[in-house]
């Protein structure tokens, strides 16, 4: 989808044609290219047919390359459900409340592993720059919530776990996975 993975999957083929490789047969395997789970992974679409994206950005630079890249297939509204880890680099929060803003037409704030921090003071930080947020404490609320307002042409984002399945709270672990969160929502229908 990204222009940072079609950068990726040409520098592949390059390296396989200097290597000796046939050039037909490295550009055949474009065809059969499936994504890593959690990168910028489809995971599905609502009866309506708007698509449900779950990506691992957790960093103000993986969000804003994330959220610029779905924009071009995003005719309806783009919108991003995201958190920021606790016990982490506390400065990323309002960078990230900030990109949400800009580049995403609605933003749901919630939890990102809170780890021993206090989950609230977390997503104040990030609502603090980012005007208009809806903060909803329990990423699986959050993402049931914006797969809920979606319509037809739009896209969401639920960045920052990826691939992960667990929400670390406090010293324990917790079973938790965006994929998941997204099939109960939408119905489990396939992508």
């Amino acid at each position: 989808v990204g222009a940072f993975q079609a950068s990726n999957a040409l520098v592949a083929a390059g390296l396989v044609i200097a290597a000796g490789g046939s050039e037909a047969i490295a550009i055949k395997a474009f065809e059969n290219l499936k994504g890593a789970k959690g990168r910028l992974e489809l995971v599905d679409r609502t009866a309506g047919g708007a698509a449900v994206f779950v990506d691992y950005a957790h960093t103000p630079d993986a969000l804003e390359t994330a959220l610029e890249a779905l924009r071009p297939f995003a005719p309806g509204s783009l919108k991003v459900v995201f958190g920021c880890g606790g016990d982490r680099d506390r400065g990323k929060r309002a960078q990230m409340g900030k990109i949400a803003s800009e580049l995403a037409d609605e933003v749901f704030i919630t939890d990102d592993n809170p780890r021993t921090e206090d989950a609230a003071k977390i997503r104040a930080a990030i609502a603090a720059a980012c005007p208009g947020g809806h903060v909803i404490a329990g990423r699986g609320e959050a993402i049931q919530a914006a797969i809920d307002g979606l319509s037809g042409d739009d896209v969401l984002l639920i960045a920052g776990k990826g691939h992960e399945e667990g929400q670390i709270i406090g010293d324990r672990v917790i079973q938790f996975s965006d994929h998941e969160a997204v099939l109960a929502a939408t119905g489990g229908a396939a992508a």
